[in-house]
C-alpha cells in the first residue's frame, strides 16, 4: 500500500538506513542532504497517537513527503531521523494531584482532556483499586476515569524512560481548537469527523482520506489516525503551549501540552 507500512516491514515511501533504537533516547535530528542542494536539508515532523497494542505515527517532510506507520512501541516509530515529534499522551507525571497543563487545557476544550495522570498509575490492577487509593490519599473526587486507566501501560512506556528533548506532549482537541478558532463538534459524530479532515487537508495533509481507507486491517482506528495527523501539524507549526512556561515535575520532565 502506498504511504503506509508496518514498522517491521519494508518502508515503501522513504528509504532509511537508520536502525531502530530500543529507547526513545536513540532518536537524533533529521538532516538529509540532496545532491542538487548540498547546503540544504530536509526536515521531518512526526505526530503520534496510541492505538490498541501500539502506536500510529504520521510523518510530514519539508519537501512535501507524507506517510504514516504503526508499531508496537513509540521508540520504533521515532528511530528514523526527525526534527520534532508530538505525541498525544501525558509526559511528565506528578506523584499526586492534577497537572496544571491538564487543568488549563480542560478550561479551553472541556472534558475532552482527562484529569489525573500520575506517576505509578500503571501499578494498579483495576480502576477501583486506583480510585480507592487516590480518594484515600487525596480526597473524594480526585480519582481517574476508565479512559485514563486503560492507557496506563502507554503512560509507563513514555515516562519510565528519559524523554528526548525533541519529543513533546500535544493534544489533538487543543490543536483543532487553535486552528479553527472554536471548539469542533465531537469527533464521534459525522460532522466532527468531516470538520477535522477538512482542517487537515487545508493545512497540507492531502493524503488523509487515502490513509483512512488504507488503515483497514491494521488495527488503527479512524480517530487515532486523525489525531496523529493533528499532532504532526503541531510538530511542524506549533509555538503554543500550556502552561506558558512549562511545569517541571517528576524525573525532571516538564508537564506541558503543545498545540
Amino acid at each position: 500500500m502506498h504511504g503506509v507500512f508496518a514498522a517491521h516491514s519494508i518502508v515503501i515511501t522513504v528509504a532509511s538506513t537508520t536502525r531502530a533504537g530500543s529507547v526513545l533516547g536513540s532518536c537524533r535530528p533529521g538532516t538529509i542532504r540532496g545532491p542538487s542542494a548540498p547546503d540544504s536539508y530536509m526536515k521531518t515532523f512526526v505526530g503520534i497517537d496510541g492505538i490498541p497494542g501500539g502506536w500510529v505515527a504520521v510523518y510530514l517532510r519539508s519537501d512535501g513527503g507524507q506517510r504514516f506507520a504503526y508499531a508496537k512501541s513509540a521508540a520504533r516509530l521515532l528511530a528514523d531521523p526527525y526534527d520534532r515529534a508530538m505525541i498525544d499522551m501525558p509526559i511528565g507525571l506528578p506523584e499526586r494531584g492534577y497537572r496544571q497543563c491538564d487543568i488549563e487545557a480542560r478550561a479551553l476544550v472541556g472534558p475532552r482532556v482527562f484529569l489525573g495522570a500520575r506517576w505509578g498509575l500503571w501499578n494498579f490492577k483495576t480502576l477501583d483499586e486506583a480510585n480507592f487509593y487516590y480518594w484515600s490519599e487525596e480526597g473524594i473526587g480526585r480519582g481517574i476515569s476508565m479512559q485514563l486507566f486503560c492507557i496506563r501501560e502507554k503512560l509507563q512506556e513514555l515516562n519510565e524512560a528519559p524523554v528526548p528533548p525533541r519529543v513533546f506532549e500535544a493534544h489533538p482537541e487543543l490543536i483543532f481548537w487553535r486552528i479553527a478558532g472554536r471548539l469542533l463538534a465531537s469527533k464521534n459524530t459525522a460532522k466532527g469527523r468531516i470538520e477535522r479532515v477538512e482542517i487537515l487537508e487545508e493545512n497540507g495533509i492531502g493524503r488523509v482520506q487515502l490513509w483512512l481507507g488504507q488503515r483497514h486491517g491494521t488495527g488503527i482506528g479512524r480517530d487515532d489516525l486523525i489525531d496523529a495527523c493533528a499532532c504532526a501539524l503541531a510538530a511542524r507549526d506549533s509555538v503554543h503551549r500550556i502552561p506558558a512556561n512549562g511545569d517541571l515535575v517528576n524525573r525532571e520532565a516538564r508537564a506541558e501540552i503543545w498545540y
